[in-house]
């Protein structure tokens, strides 16, 4: 897995890398299957303050892209503490690339189902073209 880390207007210390580090690495449970596979992991993530010259709001923002054997999964917000945001946007993140895993082996597991049927001559329908 390559991982980029970048900081705009302002300074990545050791204490936020290794913050975004941790936060990234608890995804890699769902990504390490990927790895075993010989497939190709690149995670991208961006911090940003929006403003220099604010107290309170919205102002710092964490990016994350994940690109996963030519799937892309992204997730941006706005918070008020650098660290919340990071936290959210792991959590967006595992879950949109739980939510896509589950749906392949859903549809996986329904056309196998259906080439048994086939199979087995209990229905006529051919999975392949959806005809009769």
């Amino acid at each position: 897995m390559q991982i980029n880390l970048q900081g705009k207007n302002m300074e990545l210390t050791e204490a936020i890398k290794d913050y975004i580090l941790k936060r990234v690495t608890n995804l890699e449970k769902l990504l390490s299957g990927i790895e075993a596979k010989q497939g190709k992991v690149m995670v991208n993530f961006e911090v940003s303050k929006s403003t220099n010259h604010h107290r309170s709001g919205r102002f710092f923002h964490a990016d994350c892209l994940i690109k996963i054997d030519g799937r892309e999964f992204y997730s941006g917000v706005d918070a008020d503490d650098l660290y919340v945001a990071i936290d959210e946007v792991k959590e967006t993140l595992f879950n949109d690339i739980r939510k896509n895993k589950d749906r392949r082996q859903t549809l996986f597991k329904r056309g196998a189902a259906s080439i048994k049927k086939m199979m087995k001559g209990l229905s006529k329908r051919n999975p392949f073209t959806s005809k009769y």
